[in-house]
């Protein structure tokens, strides 16, 4: 049985980040079973209320309660975009910035959002690594 021993290789076009405008994202507590477009949008134009524990709306019948998640201060978001044909011979994959975004709106499925929400957390990551890697006096 031959091994494959080649990497794939994604590249992100930079060059498209300037011509990226802003977007409203959201980060919803479901899967997908589909490749190609999700229509979300179609489907998901959330009439948000303001509940006893954050912001709530209703996606089929469920009810979602959320929180507006910053992302850290020197960063930014992006919606990235696949390119269906390769940049180059070494790369398999080819994407594009799409659109940009400050935050974001994360919700959970019926539990109201907190602090110890792992995608929450994660955006900490960027304070905590600039400790690890500090010059230790």
């Amino acid at each position: 049985m031959a091994e494959s021993s080649a990497a794939s290789c994604i590249r992100v076009d930079l060059s498209s980040l300037p011509k990226a405008g802003p977007e409203t994202v959201h980060l919803l507590p479901c899967e997908i079973q589909s490749e190609g477009a999700a229509r979300v949008s179609e489907y998901f134009s959330p009439a948000v209320r303001d509940g006893e524990a954050g912001k709530e709306v209703s996606f089929r019948g469920r009810v979602l309660r959320g929180q507006e998640v910053a992302v850290p201060a020197g960063f930014v978001g992006v919606v990235l975009k696949e390119n269906h044909k390769p940049c180059s011979d070494e790369e398999d994959r080819c994407l594009t910035v799409r659109s940009t975004f400050n935050s974001f709106t994360q919700w959970n499925l019926e539990t109201p959002p907190s602090e110890d929400d792992i995608l929450v957390m994660s955006m900490q990551w960027p304070k905590i690594a600039s400790v690890i890697h500090a010059p230790v006096d």
